[in-house]
């Protein structure tokens, strides 16, 4: 008679995901599933359950048991679809707030290891080196492999001033190689601008946020009010994503009215959304760079493929990381939530950027750092400009547009 209980639990368990799983495929799913066979499968892992509640050598939590099979199912289908538990999908709430305890480290899966997409600018990551494409192999000794990205991330947050363990390795470095970092308090300043010549400004967006919109015009007014805009430089690297709403909102500053920024598509009709520039006023009369690198992903893909196609600007650096599926976050009855990969985003022409990227028009490979004869650092940021070889290229492209434009001839009337 002690089994009855545990069996019970596990009948109860099992039906709780048939339930969760039919509430799901009647919202979400654009294509009948065949009831037989997910009912084969679900009788399947019922038996499994019951065995595992009955004869696992110490009494399970069955809803510790069910919340790992739900991982099991999510990790098999991408790095970005994901199950997050209560505490998990509270603290995902903070992660477009601006400000959180961390490193600094925007991070995915990339063949099967945990891999950065970008640090960012002002974090302990950025100040260690960390660089994008390096492979965290392991965290305070966990090996990361078969790690899910929430628990990778859940690893390195924590609260100011504690210190975490990442074993990092970088192409082109002989051996594996640890870094100690101190958490702090991430405050993330969305956007930057500084006129870097008379008439030429820079403005860099470090991560799409609910602010990023607002910010880039207070920017730009700021910099029409100084005068006339001779050329700008959008700088986008290692700028990892955001929100989708911020991206569409920076696009639509420099595309006219109507023009279609982004699409995506996906199984699911509601999925299949167009994002078009409507904003209030579009700065349209002066030429543009955008810089990127292999640290700019997502939603910086967006805003660099939707300026790209329509001519309004030159993509300069190097491609870009290739992350162009949509998640969509689905709240669940107790309090643990759900990201799902549901749609991949394109260009308005159609390029799809997942596992692709954007290929910039004129490549600008970074230099690369001399082990033998390293630089010192530089003594300010305008020296810092001076080194940067692709802010100092996109600046000669766009002085080379203003000299072109002035001397053009004009239409006289016959």
């Amino acid at each position: 008679m002690r089994s009855v209980q545990p069996m019970k639990k596990a009948l109860v368990a099992a039906a709780i995901l048939v339930l969760l799983t039919l509430s799901l495929g009647g919202t979400l799913a654009s294509k009948a599933v065949d009831p037989g066979a997910t009912y084969e499968q679900l009788k399947l892992f019922t038996e499994i359950l019951s065995i595992v509640q009955n004869q696992y050598v110490e009494e399970t939590n069955p809803r510790e048991v069910i919340y790992g099979a739900v991982r099991g199912m999510l990790r098999a289908l991408d790095p970005h679809s994901a199950f997050l538990d209560p505490e998990m999908y509270r603290e995902m709430q903070v992660e477009t707030s601006g400000s959180f305890g961390g490193l600094g480290i925007e991070i995915t899966v990339r063949d099967d290891q945990l891999t950065v997409v970008a640090p960012i600018e002002g974090t302990p990551a950025h100040r260690a080196g960390i660089q994008p494409g390096d492979k965290i192999l392991r965290i305070e000794g966990l090996p990361t492999k078969d790690m899910s990205l929430l628990d990778a991330v859940k690893r390195m947050r924590g609260p100011k001033g504690t210190k975490v363990t990442i074993s990092i390795l970088r192409e082109g470095a002989k051996e594996i190689f640890d870094l100690t970092l101190t958490r702090e308090i991430i405050q993330v300043q969305s956007v930057k601008a500084q006129e870097i010549e008379p008439g030429f400004g820079l403005i860099r967006i470090r991560q799409f946020q609910e602010r990023t919109g607002r910010d880039l015009d207070a920017a730009l007014e700021k910099f029409t009010k100084n005068g006339r805009i001779e050329g700008l430089v959008l700088d986008l690297r290692n700028n990892p994503g955001g929100l989708l709403s911020a991206a569409v909102e920076a696009a639509e500053k420099f595309l006219g009215d109507g023009k279609l920024i982004v699409y995506t598509e996906g199984r699911v009709r509601s999925q299949n959304m167009r994002f078009s520039a409507h904003a209030r006023h579009a700065y349209l009369e002066f030429p543009m760079v955008v810089l990127v690198n292999n640290g700019s992903a997502s939603a910086s893909e967006i805003v660099a493929g939707a300026i790209q196609d329509w001519g309004r600007g030159i993509v300069l650096g190097i491609p870009t990381f290739g992350k162009g599926s949509v998640q969509t976050i689905i709240s669940l009855s107790d309090g643990s939530g759900l990201r799902l990969t549901t749609a991949k985003y394109f260009t308005p022409k159609g390029r799809s950027i997942h596992g692709k990227g954007v290929t910039p028009d004129i490549v600008v490979e970074p230099p690369k750092p001399d082990e033998a004869k390293p630089l010192p650092p530089p003594k300010d940021e305008a020296e810092e400009q001076k080194r940067d070889l692709q802010l100092q290229r996109a600046l000669d492209i766009l002085k080379a547009s203003r000299i072109l434009e002035r001397n053009r001839p004009t239409a006289r009337a016959g």
